[in-house]
């Protein structure tokens, strides 16, 4: 069984185009709404992501939404804890794909990472 992972040097999630997730609000409370909507950049980026290092710069204080633990995932998509792994990878698969192509070297290392090749 895979084991979802992230892998450095990505960031795909950071993409945050709210026209992507039209259903930013059957899972985010108001507040955290409001808070997604505060982060997202003119280009559709998290304004908190670096671009040049490819890594967020408020990691240890990022919100909830921007987390992969069983409790959030429970809580926003109702997603029970033995499938979170699954789950989670295939997000991630979608997001990588959709942001750097589905054969770029980031769904690669993304692959790789989780499947411990």
């Amino acid at each position: 069984m895979s084991t979802w992972q992230c892998i450095s040097g990505c960031g795909a999630c950071c993409n945050l185009t709210p026209s992507d997730r039209p259903d930013l609000a059957d899972y985010l409370t108001p507040v955290e709404l409001q808070q997604y909507l505060s982060m997202v950049g003119q280009d559709g980026w998290c304004i908190n992501f670096d671009h040049i290092q490819r890594q967020c710069k408020i990691y240890d204080q990022r919100p909830r939404f921007c987390r992969v633990a069983t409790d959030t995932f429970y809580d926003m998509f109702g997603v029970e804890p033995k499938d979170l792994d699954e789950f989670a990878i295939s997000c991630c698969q979608e997001t990588i794909a959709s942001i750097y192509g589905d054969r770029s070297l980031e769904l690669l290392r993304f692959n790789q990472t989780v499947n411990g090749d």
